[in-house]
């Protein structure tokens, strides 16, 4: 064998010597990392899940209506809802839709004339052709009773003075309070057909409404909150009517109170009463029987006054 391939050779031997140790080496050094034992990982910090303690008063009322909203009028936020939202037959809160039409319009003495078209509406009413009442007086008599003649009375003379139709002097009340379920095809809620209900509005539309006309014409609103009202027109006939709502001796600090009740739009009830310190709270009741309105409206009531007591129920 030559020298170069004994120098071949020799390369070879030393080439397979260093694999061999790097092999034991790195064999070494994977034993003392498996054998090492690792330092402990810390432990997952804990998470914490706030609860409230405050009993929630509107867990489990038991509403029959369709839809209906307890709202904070001072602070703007919902305390209770179910269906809020949805655009259901007003019946005769249609009317506090055209009281707060007239009152952010004509003054509170303005002479209401009564036409002859409104003293055929279906009852109740109380009016007869050619009688002339202020405005607070037949709003105070038409809110208290549900009159449809003094509602329509009250449409007409305040489309008049803003020389637009009836349909559109609400509608342009309900813009001006941002009512975007609300609207009105006559200012007594009474059905204009078997399909047709003379107003349309949601249970956070209405209470807002009730709200804002409590603000522009208290007197009114406070009209409502007694078991009759009283009233005499210009020339001399003095009127008498019955509340429509028979629990008002039984809520506290009401100031308003408004029923309806058509065959579209079932029981309907608003109210707006003082939960205590000047905080107005309006509750509204859409798409209930007639008797189960009241029974809802004072569920809510309630629950409302336990609510703000900070107990489960009273």
């Amino acid at each position: 064998m030559d020298s170069i391939d004994l120098q071949k050779l020799a390369q070879r031997s030393r080439s397979k010597k260093e694999a061999g140790f790097a092999l034991l080496f790195a064999t070494g050094v994977l034993a003392l990392f498996l054998l090492i034992p690792r330092a402990a990982q810390p432990a997952p910090a804990a998470i914490t899940i706030a609860t409230s303690t405050t009993p929630d008063a509107f867990a489990y009322v038991p509403i029959e209506a369709r839809a209906a909203i307890v709202y904070d009028l001072v602070t703007g936020k919902t305390l209770y809802e179910k269906n809020a939202d949805a655009q259901l037959p007003l019946a005769s809160l249609t009317k506090l839709l055209t009281m707060y039409a007239a009152f952010a319009t004509l003054s509170p003495d303005t002479p209401i004339t009564i036409p002859d078209n409104v003293t055929h509406l279906y009852p109740p009413h109380a009016f007869s052709t050619g009688q002339v009442l202020p405005l607070e007086t037949i709003a105070r008599l038409t809110l208290t009773a549900s009159l449809n003649d003094g509602a329509e009375a009250i449409a007409e003379a305040t489309a008049a003075r803003e020389n637009r139709t009836p349909v559109a002097m609400l509608a342009g009340a309900a813009s001006a309070l941002n009512l975007a379920q609300t609207y009105a095809v006559n200012g007594n809620g009474l059905d204009v057909s078997s399909t047709v209900s003379g107003g349309y509005g949601s249970a956070r539309d209405l209470a807002k409404l009730a709200g804002a006309l409590v603000a522009e014409a208290p007197t009114v609103a406070a009209a409502t909150t007694k078991n009759s009202a009283t009233g005499t027109s210009l020339g001399g006939t003095l009127f008498s009517v019955k509340n429509t709502d028979p629990m008002v001796n039984t809520i506290p600090r009401l100031l308003l109170s408004k029923t309806g009740y058509t065959d579209l739009a079932g029981g309907n009830l608003a109210l707006v009463f003082d939960a205590g310190m000047q905080h107005p709270i309006a509750i509204v009741v859409l798409g209930s029987s007639l008797k189960q309105r009241f029974t809802d409206g004072m569920t809510l009531v309630a629950a409302t006054l336990a609510h703000f007591a900070g107990v489960p129920s009273l």
